[in-house]
């Protein structure tokens, strides 16, 4: 029966297949002891780049999951009513964002979607104010929101209204109904000093820096990125 395979062209094609394989193989010795295979390795990163951006994209992975693992309850707990979607989510995503950054401006619309598509996704939103007094003052107020439970009100009015300026800043606080002059409060103090402490220990070198289960994004990434995170973050747990 054995020999009856192997001479029929189902047998003959298997053992080409052996044969071709073992002369590939001696092919790929050869070029390496040569000097050649560096070269085939570079040629075959100029063919296809994405390899080697999806390499480094899990090497940053693995470094940054020990890391994310060991600030994950400050991450995922909201500062007062800082936090949109579930109130009892699976995934959460955490963003550091600065209301003067275009590209956090930019993800609005993602993030919105994102929690709208998901009735198991919470959206913790962190002030990380680094581009100047007007950020600072934004950050201050919208934590005074968050503290009286209007944290929603004036992030979304703010955002309507324009960059951080005091005329953009007095109607975002008159929307949500707190005074219009930060306040100095050291809760509010701690809370600051703790998200830039987080985000420096995540490589956060501007905004908007996205957490998602073990992944950490250092700018825009987008919607599809986003969403396969949160697909990942749940699989991860199941």
């Amino acid at each position: 029966m054995s020999g009856e395979r192997a001479g029929s062209p189902l047998g003959g094609a298997i053992l080409g297949g052996v044969i071709g394989a073992a002369l590939a193989l001696l092919g790929v010795l050869v070029a390496a002891q040569s000097g050649l295979f560096d070269g085939l390795v570079r040629n075959s990163l100029i063919r296809q780049p994405e390899v080697l951006i999806q390499t480094a994209d899990l090497l940053r992975d693995k470094q940054m999951a020990p890391v994310v693992e060991q600030h994950r309850a400050a991450l995922e707990t909201p500062f007062g009513s800082s936090w949109k979607g579930a109130r009892e989510p699976d995934v959460t995503l955490v963003e550091f964002y600065d209301y003067a950054c275009g590209y956090c401006r930019a993800s609005l619309p993602i993030l919105d979607r994102l929690v709208r598509e998901d009735p198991k996704l919470r959206i913790v939103y962190r002030e990380f104010p680094i581009l100047g007094p007007d950020s600072e003052a934004a950050s201050r107020l919208a934590l005074a929101a968050s503290k009286a439970g209007r944290f929603g009100q004036f992030h979304d009015a703010l955002y309507a209204a324009g960059r951080p300026s005091p005329q953009t800043l007095q109607q975002a606080a008159a929307a949500a109904g707190i005074p219009p002059v930060p306040q100095q409060s050291p809760e509010i103090d701690t809370e600051l000093r703790r998200n830039f402490q987080i985000a420096s220990a995540l490589g956060g070198s501007g905004t908007p820096l996205f957490v998602v289960g073990n992944r950490v994004f250092n700018g825009a990434v987008g919607y599809d990125a986003l969403k396969q995170a949160i697909a990942d973050a749940r699989a991860s747990r199941s």
